[in-house]
């Protein structure tokens, strides 16, 4: 979870470097991996496939009634959920694990299984340890063995506090090891210390040490990026760390910059994709800091800000979300899916031009969700107007990555402010939900370029 952090203890990492000792790159050679597990520096499925996360937190635990998310989680593009769960020694004790699981096979998405209790540990007082986390683990055992092609143990959320941070590698290494000793072969997941954010960098430093420690070489680590991380540099220079040691790692939460010094959300977005990195934005909804949620109250109708960035902006989950090979390796699955595109361009004055294309990605009855691609023509664009006239009665009620008004049947979209200037033929999209009234015919979408 979002974590607070002194100030005095933030203003340190500005200052911290990666140092000068660097631990060894080579990996060993690992035995005959089981399900999802580890390949280099990337997480691969059995058949090797590479599988790159995208996806969201599900605070499950503190909500278990919200099992319709998963559904619209997925359907929003989502190839990963990464579920809350609790020991029972500060939340829970979470005994559906089966049922989890089943809820995210079903919605053809991979479970990233966490406990939520180590939070903290060692300055927060009421957590668990890493050791009692490994504990709750072997009493799922039986839910857990042969569900290696669906299923990451995430060991203990952000498992260490601010004091003492060094016990992490200890703690960490003893939990990886009695996991493998009890017959798990998972992929495991765990975290940094610091509240997840690895400010003083023990998970940095000592990575190694854990992937020595595992017995199956099938260790992903985990990175949680607050407002510790609200420069481009000190996002890239940790990535940079570990694949100079080639080892693997993800962003397993993340928020967004909502007011200056926050969080970095777009170079964490774009270096992950562009680096091949596993993403899990923090989270779908039930925040005590509403700011954080991206469905209103779990209603995947009503997307905040963070909603829509994350799953219909530039490198969010819609545009980058492979989905499993193990489901049959799709984008976007959903059960009422249908999708007409129709492409116009018009050519003003000066010879800029643009091109729209439109989309009906899903709908169910008396609605659907739309998307608009534009693209530039043989000269770079510093702006785009999108129109189009509804044909059945249709009318916009949400709309996110432009802005969208309403005369009568005819809709206009003009770019937002970080997406209107587009190289030759490079591309950008905005998204809308609408009403509809059973027809819905593609309107014929124009571009203007200015």
């Amino acid at each position: 979870m979002r974590t607070r952090i002194a100030a005095a203890v933030a203003a340190l990492l500005v200052a911290a470097g990666l140092g000068t000792t660097a631990l060894s790159q080579a990996q060993e050679a690992a035995p005959e991996a089981v399900g999802l597990h580890v390949s280099g520096t990337k997480v691969v499925e059995a058949g090797g496939q590479p599988f790159v996360m995208r996806g969201v937190n599900h605070p499950h635990v503190w909500f278990t009634g919200e099992t319709d998310s998963f559904a619209d989680i997925k359907a929003l593009g989502a190839n990963t959920v990464r579920v809350v769960l609790g020991t029972g020694k500060r939340w829970g004790p979470s005994t559906d694990v089966p049922a989890v699981i089943d809820l995210c096979k079903r919605n053809r998405m991979i479970c990233v299984l966490e406990v939520h209790d180590t939070t903290g540990y060692g300055e927060e007082g009421a957590a668990a340890s890493l050791d009692e986390a490994a504990n709750y683990w072997i009493g799922q055992k039986s839910a857990l063995v042969g569900q290696e092609d669906y299923v990451v143990i995430n060991i203990g959320n952000e498992p260490i506090g601010n004091v003492d941070a060094a016990q992490w590698t200890d703690a960490t290494a003893n939990a990886v090891k009695k996991l493998r000793a009890n017959g798990f072969e998972h992929l495991l997941m765990v975290d940094g210390p610091n509240w997840g954010q690895d400010w003083q960098n023990v998970m940095r430093d000592n990575a190694q040490t854990i992937w020595n420690a595992d017995s199956r070489r099938n260790t992903v680590f985990s990175i949680h990026m607050y407002s510790v991380y609200n420069t481009a540099s000190s996002i890239t220079s940790y990535f940079d760390a570990f694949q100079s040691k080639g080892l693997p790692l993800v962003v397993g939460e993340f928020g967004w910059q909502f007011k200056s010094g926050e969080v970095d959300h777009e170079t964490i977005l774009s270096e992950a994709q562009k680096r091949g990195l596993g993403y899990l934005a923090w989270s779908w909804s039930g925040n005590s800091d509403p700011i954080l949620d991206m469905a209103t109250a779990f209603d995947p109708a009503r997307l905040t800000t963070w909603g829509q960035r994350i799953f219909n902006g530039a490198n969010g989950i819609k545009a980058t979300a492979k989905e499993a090979a193990i489901f049959g390796g799709t984008t976007t699955t959903t059960t009422t899916t249908t999708t007409t595109t129709t492409t116009t361009t018009t050519t003003p004055g000066g010879g800029l031009a643009c091109t729209a294309a439109y989309t009906v990605t899903n709908q169910w009855p008396g609605g659907f969700q739309g998307e608009v691609r534009i693209t530039a023509g043989t000269s770079a664009i510093k702006g785009w107007t999108v129109t189009w006239t509804f044909a059945d009665g249709q009318a916009i009620t949400n709309a996110w990555n432009a802005t969208v008004t309403s005369s009568g049947s005819t809709v206009t979209a003009r770019n937002a402010g970080y997406n209107g200037s587009l190289g030759a033929g490079g591309s950008t999209s905005f998204g809308f939900t609408a009403s509809s009234r059973g027809a819905n015919s593609a309107p014929t979408a124009s571009c203007t370029a200015s």
